[in-house]
């Protein structure tokens, strides 16, 4: 385990060695000021948002050299995993907050003398101790955490006469019926929302998954050793329940029929305008505008099954250091400087992302774009995944079965269930 190995070495074999050393050569001593060469590689940012970071770390510690590196993120884990074994790669790298459990045995954890778990649990939202906390042991540190929320086009609320958005799914449903327009054939001119479907949704299998935690679905086992979303609670299946939720969207014999296979990706057709609503996250904000710089549209929290409970679903990436990394305690010295709370909002101020640290949601609760997001992520979930683009396409297969008829809504979740829990043995 990642923890074994720094406790180890640094509590009993590197003094050993270095005692070692000091005896046999008195002349020598252990220079902690040693040059330092650490490579840095992240996805999304480019380098302009971390040099000035980097470079005001490096005032303070002339001794450290950090390279950053953007990767392509379609190759990136490819090239993360190739590098790592043949014995490369980089020192500090990014994780995804589902990849925690699988990389556990290519990362050292942060040594106690530079946070502990209270440190963390105080400093960041729920949702990171949640996904980078392995027994006790942090493995990844946050720079931001990112939630879905409600995308809505106003100049469609408000020609419907609509003036606030839905704040549960009992007024998004009414809303969908009410902007959804069809021809005479019942064919769709105009969709209220894009849900019911799985391919031709943006991040439709986060969507499930959040509906799935908001109905109290447990999605896994104590232990993390099997999928438990296919189960009843008593003589309620909040999955099943869940299942028919989403796809009723895609089904012509529902009131709130209003998107089905054959319709544009989720986002174009937000962009052309030809959809009320959609569930993303604020990342996508610039690419809308960037788009369709004229489309009047604002984002709105998450609807909730009742407005006394928020549940909602977090996607984001932690730093975290390599096995293989020669100089561990640099790097996450450099990690825990970089996600401290000044370092953090300048972070978040150059690359418009909202935050993970508790003590800044105050600070960006205001901000037009992220205020939203900010709050978000104090109620923000995920769940273990052990192999989350394999838990993706089966999750997707479990709709479109549904949608598609092939199989019942219980034959598609047992289905699915028994998919992820073999990822799991």
């Amino acid at each position: 385990m990642f923890k074994n190995k720094t406790t180890i070495f640094y509590t009993f074999i590197a003094p050993i060695l270095i005692f070692g050393l000091a005896v046999s050569f008195p002349g020598c001593k252990p220079d902690p000021f040693a040059k330092v060469e650490l490579e840095f590689w992240g996805v999304f940012d480019d380098s302009d948002i971390y040099q000035p970071l980097i470079t005001a770390f490096n005032q303070e510690n002339k001794h450290i050299t950090i390279n950053y590196y953007k990767k392509n993120y379609e190759t990136y884990e490819k090239d993360l995993l190739e590098a790592m074994a043949s014995g490369r790669g980089p020192d500090i790298y990014m994780i995804h907050n589902t990849w925690a459990s699988k990389y556990q045995d290519k990362l050292y954890s942060i040594p106690s003398d530079l946070m502990t778990l209270k440190g963390f649990q105080d400093s960041f939202v729920d949702v990171a101790y949640q996904d980078f906390v392995i027994n006790n042991y942090i493995v990844a540190l946050p720079l931001y955490v990112d939630t879905l929320a409600l995308f809505y086009n106003k100049d469609i609320f408000n020609t419907a006469g609509i003036a606030q958005p839905p704040r549960t799914w009992d007024e998004f449903l009414d809303t969908v019926e009410r902007i959804t327009t069809k021809d005479s054939r019942d064919n769709i001119i105009r969709a209220g929302t894009a849900l019911g479907t799985a391919r031709n949704v943006n991040r439709s299998t986060d969507i499930i998954s959040l509906l799935m935690l908001q109905s109290g679905t447990q999605m896994t086992d104590q232990n993390n050793t099997k999928a438990t979303f296919d189960q009843s609670v008593g003589d309620f299946n909040p999955g099943q329940r869940t299942i028919q939720f989403y796809t009723d969207f895609a089904n012509p014999l529902k009131a709130v029929y209003t998107w089905n296979t054959r319709m544009h990706y989720s986002i174009d057709a937000f962009y052309e305008g030809d959809l009320a609503t959609m569930f993303n996250y604020s990342y996508n904000l610039p690419t809308i505008r960037a788009k369709s710089p004229y489309l009047n549209f604002e984002v709105a929290p998450m609807p909730q099954i009742s407005i006394e409970t928020s549940v909602n679903y977090a996607n984001y990436w932690g730093l975290t250091t390599s096995i293989n990394s020669k100089a561990v305690n640099e790097a996450w010295q450099f990690i825990v400087w970089l996600t401290n709370k000044e370092n953090a909002q300048k972070y978040l101020e150059a690359s418009k992302k909202p935050t993970a640290r508790r003590d800044l949601v105050t600070w960006q609760r205001n901000d037009q774009d992220l205020g939203i997001f900010a709050d978000q992520a104090l109620t923000a979930r995920s769940w273990y995944q052990v192999d989350n683009l394999a838990i993706e396409q089966h999750l997707a297969d479990m709709i479109e079965s549904v949608v598609l008829g092939t199989a019942t809504i219980e034959e598609a979740i047992n289905k699915a269930a028994s998919q992820v829990s073999l990822l799991m043995k």
